[in-house]
């Protein structure tokens, strides 16, 4: 079997790559160029699409053997991912671009080339499993699990897609990289925008989005202050508020919603942010389970716990009733929803939507 793989330069994607050599596949390695100008990209960002990055993946593929390229998605990576975000963000939203980075560039558009190209499969470093039946699943790892960043996928895309780390711990793949002699064995995982290689996403959001002057109210619409643009908050915020008055019972406020419209920013209590009915429009369907009214678990961080809650999927749309509150949840970010793990395998992904609404907990 012909297999890519998407080498970001780090561990993870280094052993995929070199398992897919053992097994006897015809192998090659690709770095996906995803900035315009890659100088911008700081070595020590700890984001995924650095210079030092691609030196790293190439580093390794020369070890094995294997031929390497780098493949320029900038232009598509700009589009889809960094105006997504803006734009996001300018609705009031919270989006995750990782994920988006998952569902537009690292499957759709590097799928679409390689299939193209004459590959069966696209391989990542992703911690995540497909079982026999084709089904994706929860890494063995629930530290790393992954398979939340890949509930937008496509079940056409998924066929394609392999993931040879998703069945071992992440110790033991830093280990089995070190027999390798490969360099990136003690690299640390990347965990920043890479985009934003500062970490300061107010001041990226503000130099592009600009001034959108508008009001933080409490629950009864008691001006609290002014500010300089909605972009500058989260749903489930604490810090940085700046209120000019302290809650009439001393505790806390939290940002409970965003209304871009009209620049409206709402605080209130923590328990305001309970949320008890999830909305959630395009829908991806992994599963053919995914349809009609079922159980099932949601989750909707990428680091965030599972909830059971009760689903009615329709054709476009789905609305989700949580067996519990969860809190902070916000427009933007994606609602993946698993079937419990039926066989001691771990949970299966049905599938995906992206959160449009809310109702707050009774």
């Amino acid at each position: 079997m012909r297999v890519l793989v998407a080498m970001s330069g780090g561990v993870d994607s280094a052993v995929a790559a070199a398992r897919m050599v053992e097994a006897g596949h015809d192998v090659v390695g690709v770095h996906l160029a995803l900035s315009r100008d890659p100088q911008t990209v700081r070595e020590s960002s700890r984001g995924c699409c650095s210079l030092e990055d691609s030196a790293d993946a190439r580093r390794v593929c020369d070890r094995l053997g294997i031929p390497f390229y780098v493949w320029d998605f900038s232009d598509r990576f700009q589009a889809d991912v960094i105006d997504d975000f803006v734009d996001s963000y300018a609705r009031g939203e919270t989006p995750n671009p990782c994920l988006r980075c998952n569902e537009k560039i690292k499957f759709a558009a590097l799928l679409d080339r390689a299939v193209a190209l004459g590959f069966d499969a696209v391989a990542t470093g992703h911690y995540a499993l497909i079982d026999d039946a084709g089904h994706l699943r929860r890494s063995t790892d629930p530290d790393k699990d992954q398979s939340y960043v890949l509930g937008v996928l496509t079940r056409e895309e998924l066929d394609r897609c392999l993931f040879p780390v998703g069945d071992t711990p992440k110790t033991e793949i830093r280990e089995e990289a070190a027999r390798h002699g490969f360099s990136v064995a003690t690299k640390p995982d990347s965990y920043d925008i890479c985009f934003i290689p500062d970490g300061n996403t107010q001041a990226f959001l503000g130099a592009r989005i600009g001034l959108r002057p508008g009001m933080v109210v409490d629950q009864d619409g008691r001006e609290l202050r002014d500010h300089d643009g909605a972009w500058n908050f989260t749903i489930g915020q604490r810090r940085g508020l700046d209120l000019r008055d302290p809650a009439a019972d001393g505790r806390p406020r939290y940002v409970t919603d965003i209304d871009a419209s009209t620049g409206t920013v709402t605080v209130g209590p923590r328990a305001a942010l309970s949320v008890g009915v999830i909305h959630a429009d395009r829908l991806r369907r992994l599963h053919p389970d995914m349809e009609g009214e079922f159980d099932a678990l949601v989750q909707v961080r990428a680091h965030g716990g599972v909830v059971p809650c009760r689903a009615r999927v329709g054709a476009d749309d789905m609305t989700l009733t949580l067996a519990s509150p969860l809190q902070g949840v916000a427009r933007g970010q994606a609602a993946v929803l698993y079937l419990p793990d039926p066989d001691g395998r771990g949970d299966v992904v049905l599938g995906s939507g992206t959160i449009c609404g809310t109702e707050a907990a009774l």
